[in-house]
């Protein structure tokens, strides 16, 4: 807090964080370093922040979906003992009083108007969390309800009402009604003609249900007012310079004044993509010229943050009777909620990922998302393609059954590969081994059937469908088996500006050479800060690593999502450390060259605290050639390869930087008469290009896998489509799986380079998630006979009693 050094550091602010091993460069699967705090509950999180003479906050949320707002009365409010200040709309300071990712449609507090349950109407700091929390509850609202929009057609009828009167976003002169936030049209090749070759056809409605990010660190921080009238933000985010870009002009203030570090994430999962609660603790500081913390409980935290787009899913696809495909037909509609959010970038994703990671020449695609008055969707882990992807191989399955093939090989059959053509005209320039990753999981060893049994023993509830409930000891219980593959796009697309940032010090503390690296990415626990200390370690051969806590006193690194951090800050990481590692060279050169000739004609290198040559001869130490010297301090930018728009008509363009594939086998036990079932494992093969850390790989795969489960079987947010009000929010009623559920995931890494990225590597935490979700499905089918078109799958859905 370098601007405000009059202030108390608030408790819980980030520090560095260090490694000190000889070893531990690329490749290695080191500990990670906030590991051993995390599990032994000694890590900061962002809820766990304090200041000494902090007030609390709480936000007042809409109690329906549609509404004019009449009036609002603060008196009772204001009047209770221990409140500093009530805001409404009237109260904003800046002109600017919406926010968004792309489009700022978004109102910092509720503007006349509420477009869907829960939307931030009013807020309070008072001196105590309860004392904010009565003092909301004595807001009065008078709320005129206004008609809902809650699907495609109330969305998109003639007379439908329109969630945002005037709009005048970029997107508006390409959509056929104002209800739409984005459509991307994909067009190749001549599907009528294709439609005549094909020997079999299906078709195929899919719907796919609202699934919640379900972090456990709920959304919270602690704004601290500065004495130049900025603030300084300590928050749990995703993305610190996108927050900074929409909160500094809401708050009038010039960005330079709005100082934020990122503080102790607990978990993220494209949830923390967008704003939550930021803007209102700062309005709050600022207002009370104080420091405020704001903390949402588990029920808040179900409308403070953005979920995935529910789906509904058209297709149609052709082959011929010897196994090809001829062509496919889709219509993708994506529930997008009250407000843009991420919408526009998840239909790209969407329609260019919608024939999946097979080859197809004829397609006619179609991919909007709407605007309703159901709970905002935006980014979530897997970004448009975990819906498709459900879908496609649905239909993969359908077409494998019609022509009387193997599913694996109808799949292996269509397969892209390196040199394949995507829909949008873009050519797949790296290795995707879609028929290798699904030879792998086939060919691993089933699981023994009747786990439940054992010799001399009753049966072990715990592997049946149901388990500790204890509804069957095996009557009714059948296996089935399933398969699929999914394609998922790395980096941000479209042409966006994609960039990470790195600052890289290296200096002599106590006659070592240590290397300090400062970045903005967010840590949300998928293990960056531990890469960062190994490309460094490799880069630069010292030992100590120190990781500079995240804040926007660096330059942007860009969003912790899109599988894209360990490419893009890795990279600008390891670019950095080779900037630094030449200047550690031009030194030596400078003081050493007359010495020894290799200096001016060997390839050198730094390796264990010294700079050898390519053959291994030592000609100094690091620390002594830096001795005497300022400290070697360097910021860079790394960018990858450019992509550009999509076009809005024909869809062509190269849209994506990277692909990256895997691939699922699900074997399921369920009780058909009661409708339960028990995953029993869920193998999967994915290629990562380069594993910098095998441990947080394997992790990452087990972790998104899980999810893609989760969606199959248990989690939705269910919206009543009567008032558009959320019926669920709690992990009571919202269920995710537990140590309980979760079956053994063995993974088979590949590692197919590629030579675009850094270390060859492949982004690689999302794409575990899409293909894990269709597998279950197609096993449970495969038990049961039945024809499952949505997803999660419910007991009534499989016993008939829906």
């Amino acid at each position: 807090m370098a601007q405000n050094n009059t202030r108390t550091v608030p408790a819980g602010t980030p520090t560095n964080v260090t490694q000190n091993h000889q070893k531990g460069g690329i490749g290695e699967s080191i500990l990670r370093p906030d590991g051993t705090l995390k599990v032994t509950g000694e890590f900061a999180y962002s809820s766990d922040m304090w200041h000494e003479d902090m007030l609390w906050g709480q936000t007042l949320r809409s109690t329906v979906a549609h509404a004019e707002i009449v009036s609002i009365d603060i008196s009772e409010a204001l009047a209770m003992p221990g409140v500093y200040s009530v805001l409404t709309y009237d109260d904003l300071p800046a002109e600017m009083k919406n926010y968004g990712l792309e489009i700022q449609d978004t109102p910092v507090l509720a503007n006349g108007r509420v477009r869907h349950h829960g939307e931030p109407v009013a807020l309070v700091a008072a001196d105590h969390p309860e004392t904010a929390r009565r003092a909301a509850a004595k807001i009065k609202i008078d709320y005129r309800e206004l008609p809902l929009v809650t699907d495609e057609a109330s969305a998109l009828a003639e007379d439908a009402p329109l969630i945002h009167e005037g709009r005048d976003d970029h997107h508006i002169g390409h959509v056929p009604h104002p209800n739409i936030v984005h459509r991307q049209p994909i067009i190749r090749g001549n599907v009528e003609e294709a439609r005549k070759r094909a020997d079999v056809i299906v078709e195929g409605e899919y719907t796919f249900g609202m699934q919640d990010q379900a972090f456990l660190g709920p959304e919270s921080g602690l704004a601290v007012p500065s004495e130049d009238g900025g603030v300084e933000l300590y928050v749990a985010t995703q993305w610190l310079h996108s927050d900074l870009q929409q909160i500094a002009p809401v708050l009038g203030l010039p960005p330079e004044k709005v100082r934020m570090t990122l503080s102790g994430v607990g978990g993220a999962f494209g949830g923390r993509e967008d704003i939550s609660m930021q803007i209102h603790a700062c309005l709050l500081a600022l207002a009370t010229q104080k420091p405020v913390k704001i903390v949402y409980n588990r029920f808040e935290s179900f409308f403070g943050h953005v979920h995935r787009h529910p789906a509904k899913l058209y297709y149609e696809h052709g082959a011929t009777k010897d196994g090809k495909l001829t062509h496919m037909k889709c219509k993708i509609v994506l529930d997008g909620g009250a407000y843009a959010s991420a919408s526009p970038a998840v239909v790209g994703n969407a329609s260019s990922l919608s024939v999946g990671p097979y080859v197809l020449e004829d397609v006619d695609i179609e991919a909007i998302a709407l605007y309703t008055n159901n709970p905002p969707c935006g980014a979530m882990r897997g970004f448009g393609a975990v819906q498709a992807c459900f879908a496609y191989e649905a239909q993969m399955d359908k077409l494998a059954a019609k022509l009387g093939m193997d599913p694996v090989e109808f799949r292996q059959l269509n397969a892209m590969e390196q040199g394949t053509i995507m829909p949008t005209g873009q050519v797949v320039d790296a290795p995707a081994p879609v028929a290798e990753l699904l030879r792998r999981v086939k060919a691993r060893p089933l699981p023994p059937e009747r786990q439940w049994e054992s010799a001399g023993e009753g049966a072990d509830v715990r592997a049946l469908p149901g388990g500790l409930s204890n509804t069957t000891h095996g009557e009714g219980v059948v296996r089935g088996v399933g398969y699929a593959v999914g394609i998922k796009n790395v980096g941000f697309s479209e042409g966006f500006d994609d960039y990470s940032t790195a600052r890289v010090t290296l200096e002599v503390i106590n006659g070592e050479a240590v290397a300090m690296v400062h970045t903005a990415m967010a840590e949300v626990g998928q293990g960056g800060i531990t890469v960062h200390t190994q490309i460094a370690r490799t880069e630069l051969g010292v030992s100590q690593v120190t990781i500079h806590p995240a804040d926007t006193q660096v330059g942007s690194a860009g969003s912790t999502s899109a599988s894209r951090q360990t490419y893009m800050t890795g990279g600008a990481v390891k670019n950095t450390c080779e900037a630094v590692r030449e200047a550690v060279l031009e030194i030596g050169r400078r003081k050493n060259g007359s010495y020894h000739p290799a200096w001016a004609t060997a390839e050198l290198l730094l390796e264990g605290g010294k700079v050898v040559t390519d053959g291994g001869e030592v000609l100094a130490d690091i620390a002594d050639i830096l001795e005497g010297e300022d400290a070697i301090d360097i910021e860079l930018e790394f960018r990858h390869a450019p992509t550009e728009p999509f076009d809005l008509v024909t869809g062509q363009g190269n849209g994506h930087v990277q692909y990256t594939f895997a691939a699922h086998r699900a074997v399921v036990e369920v009780d058909t008469e009661l409708g339960l079932v028990k995953v029993v494992e869920l193998a999967t093969a994915q290629d990562v290009g380069k594993a910098l850390n095998m441990l947080s790989v394997v992790g990452q795969i087990q972790g998104g896998t899980t999810q893609g489960l989760g969606v199959a079987i248990m989690e939705e947010i269910i919206v009543d489509p009567k008032t558009a009000k959320v019926r669920n929010p709690s992990f009571t009623d919202y269920l995710i799986p537990t140590i309980l559920d979760t079956p053994t995931i063995p993974v088979d890494v590949l590692e197919l380079a590629d030579p675009k990225a850094p270390y060859g590597l492949r982004g690689m935490g999302e794409a575990p998630t899409l293909s894990s979700t269709p597998a279950v499905i197609a096993a449970i089918r495969a038990a049961t006979g039945l024809e499952i078109n949505k997803t999660p799958i419910r007991p009534e859905a499989l016993t008939g009693t829906l």
